[in-house]
């Protein structure tokens, strides 16, 4: 490699190209708009072509992967993540939300409980659930609370076999064998999880887990915690959504193999994190955020440049925009991306403009007009001291779209190609 290579991917920064304006086209990004204007940009669909994908799905496929071939299930990368242990053939790892149903007629009212749950809270409300005996096929659950309203659910049995092929119970994601796809309009209806193979094993696993639902509905509503949550008008996180479920081991070539150098992965959530060490990175665990974006970004910025130290390829996954791309807020969008320009961006580009290379995109697009990921194709930047500029001036969907990268069509083929033809 010519230069070492700082891989950024923010978030769900990326709208549609069918929204009168995106938000990155009302940011204000001196930052990025730099890479964009000194380098070369196109525009990425980050796994396939009409494929809306979930985060890990889309991160395996920036990687180089081609998820349809090497994915686990979001369940086996958010446990891994977490540092947990899983009984292989035993146990079944599923990525949980807390949320707000009611539970009489299992109605949807919140798929995040508001966002508004506090760390203690989660914790107390995982350690209610955590441990809890089915009461059939030697059935039990873990629960184990993460970050915000996520969580991680392992269904296991004792003495009989199970199976990751069964489906959701959030309808907000479909499942598709083992990946799941972003429904655009979902019913706001708990699902009942059904085997999506005809095995004993997928059917044991999805009658386990329907137990565990119910089970922890009714423990979770009656709780201290969410009884005085509904007297300060907060929703409570009454139930456990769980999708995506994964019960076997990755087997493929680690990074730093694949790509004969020293690859590093920077994240704080625990499905990158986990993406990390299941693909054989040097995985850095960012802390949590602390709501103060200068901090954060400068404490990840300074984990980046550490890494630099002793590594060619730097994977950097920032979060931020996401959210409020989600909850629909394009005024907080905004507000997110520009706090990544102006406290991580703006100064990597200081440090890094003589000597590094630098790669930007996304994992997805989350428009605010959709409240969802979507299969929108994001845009995408690159930057070495010696590139030959493009036309583009600014790093949006719709400039990228001028880009002399053009197109590119999987996600899995950005890296490599990269890598190839800029940087060998």
């Amino acid at each position: 490699m010519r230069y070492q290579l700082i891989y950024l991917v923010v978030d769900g920064v990326a709208d549609s190209l069918k929204d009168p304006v995106t938000t990155l086209e009302i940011s204000v990004k001196p930052g990025l708009d730099w890479v964009a204007n000194r380098g070369i940009c196109g525009l990425l669909y980050p796994v396939s072509r009409g494929v809306a994908p979930e985060s890990d799905e889309a991160v395996i496929s920036l990687l180089g992967y081609n998820p349809r071939e090497v994915y686990p299930g979001r369940g086996v990368l958010e446990a891994l993540g977490a540092d947990l242990e899983l009984n292989w053939g035993f146990e079944i790892a599923f990525r949980a939300n807390f949320a707000t149903i009611d539970p009489v007629t299992r109605r949807i009212i919140d798929r995040r409980a508001g966002r508004g749950i506090s760390a203690d809270e989660a914790r107390e409300l995982a350690k209610a659930v955590n441990n809890l005996e089915l009461g059939e096929y030697d059935g039990y659950a873990r629960v184990i609370a993460t970050i915000g309203h996520r969580a991680i659910v392992i269904i296991g049995s004792k003495s009989y076999k199970l199976s990751p092929l069964v489906s959701n119970n959030d309808p907000a994601y479909e499942r598709k064998e083992l990946v799941s796809i972003a429904v655009e309009r979902p019913e706001p209806f708990v699902k009942d999880i059904r085997p999506l193979v005809k095995t004993r094993e997928a059917e044991i696993t999805a009658k386990l887990a329907n137990i565990f639902f119910e089970k922890a509905l009714k423990i979770l509503t009656e709780h201290p915690i969410n009884i005085e949550r509904a007297k300060r008008g907060l929703l409570p996180a009454n139930a456990l959504l769980l999708r995506d479920a994964g019960g076997e081991p990755l087997k493929t070539q680690p990074l730093p193999e694949k790509y004969k150098c020293k690859f590093a992965v920077l994240a704080e959530m625990p499905v990158e994190i986990g993406i990390g060490k299941v693909f054989g990175a040097d995985t850095i665990v960012l802390k949590p955020p602390t709501g103060d974006p200068q901090v954060d970004y400068e404490e990840r910025l300074k984990n980046t440049l550490q890494a630099l130290h002793s590594h060619d390829i730097i994977y950097v996954h920032l979060k931020g925009p996401d959210e409020p791309g989600h909850d629909g807020n394009i005024e907080l969008k905004k507000k997110k991306i520009e706090e990544i320009d102006k406290y991580y961006v703006q100064p990597l580009i200081e440090f890094i403009k003589e000597k590094y290379a630098l790669l930007v995109t996304a994992d997805h697009a989350t428009p605010p007009s959709r409240k969802t990921h979507t299969d929108d194709p994001v845009p995408v930047a690159l930057y070495t001291p010696d590139i030959l500029a493009d036309n583009v001036t600014k790093f949006t969907e719709r400039d990228c779209t001028r880009g002399s990268l053009g197109i590119i069509e999987h996600g899995w083929r950005l890296l490599p190609l990269i890598l190839e033809k800029y940087l060998s």
